[in-house]
């Protein structure tokens, strides 16, 4: 087994000069390139390589457009619930008319702030919601801006389920028994 090579070959002198041959390598540098050069099994193992990474390929825009559906289709649900949302929060306004107010924040946004349960309750509003709030008075700043995250919003949801429950047991409690009215049968042929 020849020793490895630790300085690079030097170039054989061709006679006539290195223009009447071209570019192309010669000697042992020649030598070195054809035997390195892929042949028939090498050629395939390519082929196939790039036959293998060309249906990598495939699958990956496959599961790209998937991924892609599963956007677009949380997107729709996401629109669809902040549809509703501001819904309910005018409706929400609607119910609390004396204490309902918007005022202006940073960034485009506003803050819809009430009274509920003799605690103030605020949600942010985006702009293209505003419309469904003309019921709802405008004032420059509110007292207390909540910030959105953290313990005001985990105290806020906790507050809004403990006044949810109050009136469901009031609303039972004064809620009037249902009279059930006596079926009347229809008459029987003879």
């Amino acid at each position: 087994m020849p020793a490895p090579l630790t300085m690079p070959l030097p170039e054989e002198p061709v006679s006539g000069g290195s223009a009447a041959r071209g570019t192309r390598p010669v000697g042992r540098t020649a030598a070195l390139l054809r035997l390195l050069r892929p042949r028939g099994r090498a050629r395939r193992q390519e082929a196939a390589l790039c036959h293998r990474l060309s249906v990598d390929l495939d699958g990956c825009r496959k599961e790209l457009a998937r991924w892609q559906r599963h956007t677009d289709s949380f997107e729709r649900e996401l629109t669809r619930v902040s549809f509703e949302r501001a819904h309910l929060l005018a409706w929400l306004a609607a119910l609390h008319p004396s204490s309902a107010a918007i005022s202006p924040a940073v960034g485009g946004r506003h803050l819809l702030s009430l009274v509920a349960g003799d605690q103030q309750l605020s949600w942010w509003l985006l702009p293209r919601d505003l419309p469904l709030f003309g019921h709802v008075r405008r004032v420059e700043h509110t007292v207390h801006h909540l910030r959105r995250d953290g313990p005001a919003a985990l105290e806020q949801a906790a507050h809004i389920r403990s006044h949810t429950r109050l009136l469901a047991m009031e609303g039972a409690l004064f809620a009037a028994p249902v009279r059930q009215q006596p079926q009347v049968r229809p008459p029987t042929e003879h």
